[in-house]
Parts: structure tokens; C-alpha cells; sequence
């Protein structure tokens, strides 16, 4: 069974509901870019991390005489 609610709580409780969506949408476009900047900076930092890796066991395979 529905239990009545008053219509002023019913408005104030969809209004909270629609400016917490309105705020996430626009706090989700503020960090958008915040976030696309941080991925390419750690793919930046994985590729050179995967390069001195790379020179790091060819230099391992030469052996320490360096033949």
C-alpha cells in the first residue's frame, strides 16, 4: 500500500535527486580532461619504462665482459 507523502517533501526530494545528477554531469566534464591528460602521461612513462627495460636485458645478454 502507497503511503502518502506531502507534495512539498515529494518536490524537495526530486529536486535534490535532479541537481545531484546535474552536479555529477558537470563534475564528470570537469575531470574528463584531468583524466585523458594523466593516461597519456603514464603511457608515456610505460613506453620509456619498456625501453629501458629493453636496453637493460640486451645489455644482460652481452654478458658482464660486454662480448
Amino acid at each position: 500500500m502507497p503511503v502518502n507523502v506531502n507534495p512539498a517533501i515529494r518536490f524537495s526530494r526530486y529536486a535534490a535527486l535532479l541537481i545531484g545528477v546535474a552536479y555529477g554531469y558537470r563534475r564528470n566534464e570537469y575531470l574528463k580532461p584531468i583524466a585523458a591528460r594523466e593516461r597519456e602521461e603514464e603511457a608515456a612513462r610505460a613506453k620509456e619504462r619498456a625501453e629501458l627495460e629493453a636496453i637493460r636485458k640486451a645489455e644482460a645478454a652481452k654478458g658482464w665482459l660486454g662480448f
